[in-house]
């Protein structure tokens, strides 16, 4: 099968970079997958996984914190503003962060709070929670 060629960079970091089957990811619009000689694109992502197929027996997913994604030639090129491997969330932390962004929110009206702020982290806390839960027992079996 052609393959394509991935690069998913972070502000900090080369987080990913190899040659893949296919990827999809939560466009801000509706989820959708790059296979090969997709047309150019450039588009937003949103909070969500990331799913990479690396090959028939190797799959990859990522929680991200949304970002861009361009693609040319069979190249994709994505930038997210954050992004974990499943095998890497630490899922106590993301309960804490969960809990915090609640207990913050919870007091909005009696504190003076950045409520999207907050709002964000929860959604953040969230979507990694569920993806760890989606998706831990699936690539841990690996």
């Amino acid at each position: 099968m052609p393959q394509l060629t991935l690069e998913i960079l972070t502000p900090d970091k080369l987080s990913y970079s190899g040659e893949v089957n296919a990827v999809t990811v939560p466009g801000t619009v509706g989820s959708f997958q790059v296979l090969y000689n997709h047309a150019p694109l450039l588009s937003t992502i949103d909070i969500g996984a990331i799913k990479v197929e690396v090959n028939n027996e190797k799959t990859i997913y990522f929680a991200t914190g949304g970002g861009t994604i361009e693609v040319l030639n069979n190249k994709i090129k994505i930038l997210a503003d954050s992004l974990e491997q499943v095998s890497e969330i630490d899922i106590d932390r993301a309960n804490r962060a969960l809990t915090r962004a609640q207990e913050r929110l919870a007091k909005k009206h009696i504190e003076k709070i950045d409520v999207p702020r907050a709002e964000a982290a929860l959604t953040r806390a969230n979507n990694r929670i569920r993806i760890y839960e989606k998706y831990f027992q699936l690539v841990s079996s690996n």
